[in-house]
């Protein structure tokens, strides 16, 4: 059984991509409202999954929607020494970064295909990955100086933990066929809308909508029904209070650190929702 409480601080394993919503500077409160203790983790989805990398646990499983992202993890569990050597050759400039972003993944190597993934992760403007309807990377070249590419020793603790890692590409509802009452679940999904005007962007070509968000609410009730500890994030607007009307909800404020435009980037509130105290 995990306890958190004895996680091993001294090396933390970083997150190996930049991701929208990712939790890494929401650690220190996550922390504080984990179940003290839980058999098995998952997370679907998992994005940049800095929770993931921060409890390192023993059996996790990890699901997401993106086929990239998922590809992505199998290269650095599987064949990392491949993918390094593939991006030793990768140039930090514009008429390189158009060339990489033009490529099709599905005729792409899933070696080829991950190193492209971390190559336009990394060098893209702002971090950020964002496909059209037809499943299209669209970012612009983001203009680094000196972006990190390869971060080697990150890259191998984290290949330790994947070797551990069921990883699988679907739908959050896959969580279902692994929970029990010794299942700690932790749900990021895209975050619903703060205003009609504040559309989301797409990780993969379809959009997170209202009824998926009703969905997983009803999948989280559930699991509640199983007995599995949940936790889940979410923007604070009346619509998930109401979704999860009856469950423990804790307001928290984060950082946007991806946006266009420098002002939107200030602390803003999100939920913490959890079935246990």
């Amino acid at each position: 059984m995990i306890n958190y409480k004895m996680v091993n601080y001294k090396v933390q394993i970083k997150p190996l991509v930049k991701w929208a919503g990712g939790k890494t500077q929401l650690l220190d409160t996550i922390t504080k409202f984990l179940p003290e203790s839980f058999d098995r983790y998952i997370e679907p989805f998992i994005g940049g999954g800095a929770l993931y990398f921060f409890l390192e646990p023993e059996k996790p499983i990890i699901i997401d929607k993106n086929h990239e992202l998922i590809n992505f993890y199998r290269v650095v569990r599987d064949n990392l020494d491949e993918m390094i050597e593939e991006l030793t050759s990768y140039k930090n400039d514009a008429e390189f970064y158009y060339y990489i972003r033009k490529l099709q993944p599905h005729q792409l190597t899933n070696i080829q295909r991950a190193a492209r993934f971390l190559y336009l992760n990394k060098t893209g403007y702002n971090g950020l990955w964002r496909v059209n309807k037809k499943g299209e990377f669209n970012v612009p070249f983001g203009k680094y100086k000196n972006p990190k590419l390869i971060d080697r020793e990150n890259l191998m603790r984290a290949r330790e933990l994947l070797k551990r890692t069921e990883i699988l590409f679907g739908d959050f509802d896959m969580c279902l066929d692994y929970a029990d009452k010794n299942t700690f679940i932790y749900f990021d999904p895209p975050y619903h809308p703060l205003s009609e005007t504040s559309s989301f962007t797409s990780y993969t070509s379809d959009d997170f909508t209202e009824k998926d968000q009703i969905r997983l609410a009803n999948i989280f009730c559930e699991l509640d029904r199983r007995g599995s500890k949940l936790m889940l994030s979410n923007s604070d607007t009346p619509f998930i209070k109401e979704l999860y009307k009856g469950y423990n909800i804790v307001k928290v404020y984060a950082k946007r650190a991806i946006n266009c435009r420098p002002d939107k980037r200030g602390p803003i509130s999100e939920l913490i929702i959890r079935n246990y105290s």
